[in-house]
């Protein structure tokens, strides 16, 4: 199989230039897709107020809630195709792009449906403020309507890493970001929107970006050409990205619902401090996707050399994805804390909502790493074929421990701080039987 040039070997030769290679454009893409909703936020906060903004950030974690059981689907993509393209198996390949494309726009669709009718009412029972319900239902429904399109580009971008094209993608996001902001300008600011606008401004946006990465696939060669011809579903590739896409997107799922009782929590507080909450979580979310970066890498890499039967080279791929992660992790979390400040008044010129942001930044920023640890740890074991020990493992270690904490620990201790400290906890409990459950796979393998 003859390499592009924009493809990576992921199979031979020196690890460290090509984990770079990967993963730091696959990181600036993650970075600049957050920038949508940094630009809405800023935007909003600035020419459209504290409770604007409250609205905007009410809808994240039951958006990620909605979102991430489908767009986990994209992991099962990733693995299938850089593990075909890995064994050198061409037809493989084409058939699981080719279901990966309509899978994506039928589960949008669907998605789109759901989200439109039934967000309104989960949003009412999150206990959303009245003075901020009927802005947050506004941008969920715009934000909805732009479904099928987000998930096409989520499925489109996976089938690039899966051959180590992480450039790409990073290009088509610039340009959609680029749109994003000048349309957030016009609508809020020109045509006062407000919440409506930075919502269009993201949909049109990701119908950019998806239609900027599916023009890529057709004019690719090989195996991940996209012709409409060949646009059908193989139901024997289906099953098998659902086979390792749904445990992922239960687990994302199941994480954003822990998230969302957290959101509720935080919601108890009033609006002043889920204006603050939202602010640092958009901040964090910079560096999570930095670090996220590596779990695709481990993911990538590790699924092409179990395709190749690489084996003693996945140890290896491990071990430079967890130093790089504890390294991003640690020096952007620092740095976001030491200058939360101000950072958090590009958000919000309140020095309420910014003393909130800045106690959550305290917390889970300086401590941050050790998320990227556990998220590499995943990504190392999906690789290996191991969908459903990684989502047990994270369900019960993290979700489930954040859902008693906030029964318990917060009940008895009702703050934002004590609210805060159940997430370094439970990625340092997850993490550390994530790694107990690498072991015993590879032990399990060597026999």
């Amino acid at each position: 199989m003859k390499r592009k040039s924009y493809e990576i070997d992921m199979c031979n030769g020196s690890l460290l230039p090509k984990i770079l290679l990967f993963s730091i454009p696959l990181m600036l893409s993650s970075i600049l897709q957050l920038l949508f909703n940094a630009a809405d936020m800023v935007v909003v906060g600035r020419f459209a107020g504290s409770s604007a903004l409250a609205a905007v950030g009410a809808n994240a974690s039951l958006i990620n809630l909605l979102t991430n059981l489908f767009i986990g689907f994209s992991v099962g993509v990733n693995v299938l195709v850089a593990r075909f393209y890995g064994a050198k198996k061409e037809q493989e390949i084409s058939e699981t792009v080719h279901s990966a494309i309509i899978l994506s726009l039928v589960c949008g669709i669907g998605l789109m449906a759901f989200g439109m009718v039934v967000a309104p009412q989960i949003l009412a029972l999150m206990g959303t403020p009245g003075d901020v319900l009927s802005q947050a239902v506004l941008y969920i429904r715009i934000y909805f309507a732009g479904m099928p399109v987000i998930l096409l580009y989520n499925f489109g971008s996976a089938i690039l890493r899966a051959v180590g094209d992480t450039q790409r993608p990073l290009y088509y996001l610039f340009a959609a970001g680029v749109i994003n902001i000048i349309l957030n300008l016009i609508f809020v600011i020109g045509f006062q929107l407000s919440v409506a606008g930075v919502a269009l401004a993201t949909v049109l946006s990701q119908v950019v970006s998806a239609g900027l990465i599916f023009r890529c696939m057709t004019k690719m060669e090989g195996g991940c050409k996209v012709e409409w011809k060949k646009l059908r579903m193989k139901k024997e590739k289906v099953l098998q990205i659902v086979r390792i896409g749904f445990p992922a997107g239960l687990q994302g799922t199941v994480f954003s619902l822990s998230n969302v009782m957290i959101q509720s929590s935080v919601n108890s507080f009033g609006s002043v401090a889920m204006a603050g909450n939202t602010a640092a979580s958009n901040i964090e979310g910079f560096i999570y996707m930095a670090m996220n970066s590596y779990h695709q890498t481990a993911l990538s890499f590790t699924s092409q050399n179990f395709g190749a039967g690489n084996y003693k080279r996945i140890g290896k791929v491990l071990l430079e994805c967890l130093a790089m992660v504890t390294g991003v992790g640690l020096v952007m979390g620092w740095t976001a804390y030491l200058c939360g400040n101000q950072l958090l008044g590009i958000y919000s010129s309140d020095p309420k909502v910014v003393e909130v942001g800045l106690l959550r930044l305290s917390v889970i920023c300086t401590t941050y790493c050790l998320c990227g640890i556990m998220d590499v740890l995943v990504g190392e074991l999906r690789g290996l074929g191991y969908a459903v020990m990684p989502m047990i493992v994270s369900l019960i270690g993290a979700c489930g421990f954040r859902i008693l904490w906030i029964f318990t620990v917060f009940q008895s201790h009702h703050s934002l701080l004590s609210l805060y400290i159940s997430y370094p906890v439970s990625w340092i409990l997850t993490g550390g039987v994530h790694m107990i459950c690498y072991f015993l796979v590879r032990k399990k393998q060597a026999e």
